[in-house]
């Protein structure tokens, strides 16, 4: 029996999918969305939270203030109203409304950002909102995920050993490009563990998060309007960029068969279908990580109106072939 005191003491860091018999290949996704914050931005949230404290940064009567898409608003919106913090959530349009009300519930105040910046778009806004918040009030504290080191080492100290502690053997390790901190937190453990280990970063068509184009992105999760300032592309072997509608159809196709995932895991499995397509060989040992579960997009990638009204009435109608012939 397990007994906790706070939320953010629970995480189910060992649980693996088998996709192999939907995916047609060696391919084990690591779910990261069994605790209390619903995503593997709890890690990054409990260290960043914890490493305040230690420094007397954060304090009783201090506020909080992140700009997130999501998770990471949802993961400090649950330790803040543990720990007896206020927190204030600048997020933007694209943020599930499910998420939001979720934040809402904790006793966060989040502000939503329309308008982007003329350069720095909507991610540029939030961050623009979030100075503005601190300077106006010295107890603001805002822990900065975009360049806090601790986003990172949180995974380099879990993540990265409970995969090669479930897979002594893993060839291949397919992670998500958001903020990067959870990329370079398994890229910086194997390389040094393990350096044969091949490292993919899935990134989202209309990121310029690996020197890309911008365009539309309308997922939340992945990909950015900025260069993250955590990327270091020398721990990358590869990059794989996905196009939303493919995220859409991977999500829809993984839900037939009983698993209902988020957006961000939708793009990780169809950026390394597609790259094991092209470069999977027998015997690899494949690891995804899996961000976040599917319930808080119910409104969105799972609402058919939303889905046609964005990618159009037959997007689903091609989805793609991840069923072994």
């Amino acid at each position: 029996m397990s007994v906790i005191t706070g939320p953010q003491e629970f995480n189910q860091d060992d649980l693996y999918v088998d996709l192999e018999p939907t995916v047609g290949h060696s391919l084990y996704l690591k779910c990261e969305g069994f605790n209390f914050a619903g995503s593997v931005k709890l890690k990054a949230a409990t260290a960043m939270v914890a490493d305040a404290e230690r420094q007397g940064i954060l304090r009783p009567g201090s506020f909080l203030v992140e700009s997130s898409s999501g998770n990471l608003g949802v993961a400090l919106s649950m330790i803040a109203a543990n720990r007896g913090y206020r927190f204030v959530c600048v997020t933007d349009s694209r943020c599930n409304l499910a998420t939001r009300r979720l934040m809402e519930s904790f006793g966060t105040e989040v502000h939503v950002i329309t308008e982007p910046d003329p350069e720095g778009g909507l991610l540029g806004a939030r961050k623009n909102h979030v100075r503005e918040l601190c300077a106006s009030d010295d107890r603001f504290v805002c822990l900065n995920q975009y360049e806090n080191p601790n986003a990172w080492k949180a995974h380099y100290a879990t993540t990265g050993p409970a995969i090669a502690r479930e897979f002594p053997q893993v060839d291949v390790i397919f992670v998500g490009a958001g903020t990067c901190g959870t990329l370079m937190g398994v890229a910086r453990y194997f390389r040094q563990w393990n350096p044969d280990v091949r490292i993919v970063a899935v990134d989202s068509v209309g990121s310029v998060t690996f020197g890309g184009p911008a365009s539309r992105r309308m997922i939340p999760g992945l990909g950015s309007g900025e260069r993250p300032a955590q990327l270091d592309e020398s721990y990358v072997d590869d990059v794989v960029l996905v196009e939303e509608a493919d995220t859409v159809r991977t999500c829809h196709q993984l839900a037939r068969t009983g698993f209902l995932f988020g957006g961000s895991t939708g793009t990780v499995v169809s950026g390394a279908t597609t790259w094991l397509a092209e470069h999977g060989t027998p015997g690899l040992t494949c690891v995804a990580l899996a961000p976040d579960l599917g319930e808080r997009y119910l409104d969105t990638i799972y609402q058919q109106h939303w889905v046609e009204d964005l990618y159009g009435e037959d997007v689903l109608a091609a989805e793609p072939v991840l069923t072994a012939a």
